[in-house]
């Protein structure tokens, strides 16, 4: 079976400890970049091995080298830098919010940004390396229009280019590294279904549904060099930085242009109300995955799998069983902070989610 697999993960896994006192070590300048590098290289082996034996078909390296599942990606791009900043709608009940990014410059893709991470992880399994970059949107979606430098860029055209022309090459080196599976990360579309978030695009100019289509068609660009045989999925969620959340709404405002995207499978959240209800998914392309986030990484809880089979049945009422899959809503730690519930919590989860796509599926 072509990816994305009956039982999946988005990909980000909490630090261990050891992994988290040797980053922080690092930023106090108490070891060196390369004991760092050592140190991740013991964590995500270890993490790989857990995986496998779990009976994962797509291993990840947890993101263990990353702080941000987004910023460290596309700060790798000339022209592209982070910084603090307060969010017109931000996390919910969190006084912490993560970087926001400007583009100070034409964009440019200088050297390869993820592709020695994915070589080390190939290395490291005989189960299929998974590898995950954000999508296109997250250079404009929170930062918008203000936030691209009118002088690199006079007409948003030629951004929109040069950001397709980047990851083109950056798909390109790392199908070379022999990467077979690839998945966009994204929360343009999901957040786009809040009307509050809505509200907050059109107040400072943009229209939500301008943007749906500008967002997938930049996906469109991105991908449209990719080798045969390279699977991409898109995923999109609600927000996730130590289990809290931004957005709330059923994926109806969205739903048909999020299709449009050319991707193998999608990964949409459905693990709470904030999701609203599968009838979306009517829209859903034949012959493509729709993987079920229904496996919640924000609360420790294990979901009952008699429930979890109710659900999948519903869903299949939308979506043919066979088009189907299972795993969770989005990563454990999308930051390098983590989600609030245990390592023991997070693998039982990912243990249900294969469990469960067993006895479904076969």
């Amino acid at each position: 079976m072509m990816p994305p697999f009956r039982a999946d993960q988005v990909g980000s896994l909490l630090r261990p400890p050891a992994l988290r006192e040797a980053r922080a070590r690092r930023q106090q300048a108490e070891i060196s970049t390369a004991a760092l590098r050592e140190a991740e290289d013991r964590a995500i082996r270890e993490a790989i091995a857990k995986q496998e034996a779990i009976g994962l078909q797509a291993v990840t390296d947890g993101e263990f080298r990353r702080d941000w599942w987004h910023v460290d990606f596309l700060t790798g791009f000339a022209g592209v830098e982070s910084y603090a900043a307060p969010l017109v709608v931000g996390f919910k009940d969190s006084a912490e919010q993560p970087p926001m990014l400007r583009v100070t410059g034409p964009v440019r893709r200088k050297h390869p940004i993820f592709v020695e991470s994915f070589r080390f992880l190939q290395a490291a399994t005989a189960r299929t390396a998974k590898q995950t970059i954000p999508a296109p949107a997250m250079l404009h979606m929170r930062p918008g229009r203000a936030g691209i430098s009118r002088n690199a860029y006079p007409d948003l055209r030629e951004f929109w280019w040069d950001v397709a022309r980047a990851y083109r090459e950056e798909i390109r080196d790392l199908a070379a590294a022999g990467c077979r599976y690839l998945q966009l990360d994204d929360t343009s579309f999901a957040y786009l279904c809040d009307p509050e978030f809505r509200a907050s695009m059109v107040k400072r100019g943009d229209d939500p549904k301008q943007l749906a289509r500008a967002y997938a068609e930049a996906i469109n660009a991105a991908l449209a060099e990719r080798p045969a045989g390279m699977a991409v999925t898109l995923h999109t969620c609600r927000g996730n930085f130590k289990s809290t959340w931004v957005a709330s709404g059923g994926y109806e405002p969205v739903v048909e242009t999020l299709f449009s995207a050319h991707v193998d499978g999608f990964f949409m959240e459905f693990d709470s109300e904030r999701a609203g209800d599968f009838a979306p998914l009517r829209y859903a392309p034949r012959g493509r995955k729709v993987v079920l986030g229904l496996v919640t990484t924000k609360v420790g809880a294990l979901e009952d799998k008699d429930t979890l089979k109710r659900r999948i049945e519903a869903a299949a009422k939308y979506v043919p069983l066979e088009d189907l899959c299972l795993s969770p809503q989005c990563g454990f730690s999308s930051t390098h902070h983590g989600n609030l519930l245990s390592y023991e919590e997070q693998w039982r989860k990912l243990e249900r989610i294969v469990e469960v796509a067993r006895e479904v599926w076969g």
